[in-house]
């Protein structure tokens, strides 16, 4: 029997969020069934998408109370404290969030995921990580080995995470950053686009450039 799936969030993210689940589908003997998108204030841009891609949009976020409890559900928001803030909402609901891996991307030995953790394509997480609930790494970013990512951290396109860091709590890297060994990020922290993170970062901070300050 197949999966049911919801995705949350209809914009840029959600859509390449179900993106992975077609990839998944492909080559899966049990394929995911996606029902829809659910969405709080969507815009007539991302709805008009939604309708190209032939995906339903079934309503606000609140009508997950109305699904059951055998349906699992995908948070395909980017930012990482409004992902948060929407997995606090669904927590009574007492639906699981499904963790999703692009079949494009690469996964070494030992890793651990958790619910919600979402690889898309090209994505290389090497060994011996662990990665805690709705962490999303996207389109070849690579984690390096033994890292700790806290949950609802946002790993942008193309960044860099060296071995043995830690990254903290709803923690943002941007597009193109290198953070090298041994370093940690903060919870809440921002590390800007392209920037070289050569020192711990605390947490709530925003670094950019190279090197990061």
């Amino acid at each position: 029997m197949s999966e049911s799936l919801i995705i949350i969030g209809c914009g840029g993210h959600g859509r390449e969020i179900y993106g992975v689940v077609q990839a998944i589908n492909e080559l899966s003997e049990k394929p995911r069934k996606v029902l829809g998108f659910l969405d709080d204030s969507p815009n007539e841009v991302n709805l008009g998408r939604l309708k190209r891609l032939g995906v339903p949009f079934l309503g606000d976020v609140g009508q997950l109370e109305c699904m059951g409890g055998d349906k699992r559900y995908v948070i395909g928001i980017g930012d990482p404290r409004v992902r948060a803030s929407v997995a606090a909402r669904i927590g009574d609901k007492q639906l699981a969030a499904a963790p999703l891996v692009h079949p494009a991307a690469t996964v070494g030995l030992g890793n651990e995921f958790s619910n919600g953790t979402v690889l898309l394509a090209g994505a290389r997480v090497t060994t011996n990580v662990k990665i805690g609930a709705h962490v999303h790494i996207n389109q070849n970013a690579t984690v390096g080995h033994d890292n700790i990512i806290e949950d609802f951290v946002q790993v942008n396109p193309l960044a860099a995470i060296s071995g043995d860091c830690s990254i903290g709590r709803e923690s943002l890297i941007g597009t193109g950053a290198a953070i090298l060994q041994g370093l940690s990020v903060g919870e809440r922290a921002t590390v800007g686009a392209g920037a070289c993170v050569v020192r711990s970062v605390a947490a709530g901070q925003v670094v950019k450039g190279v090197p990061a300050h």
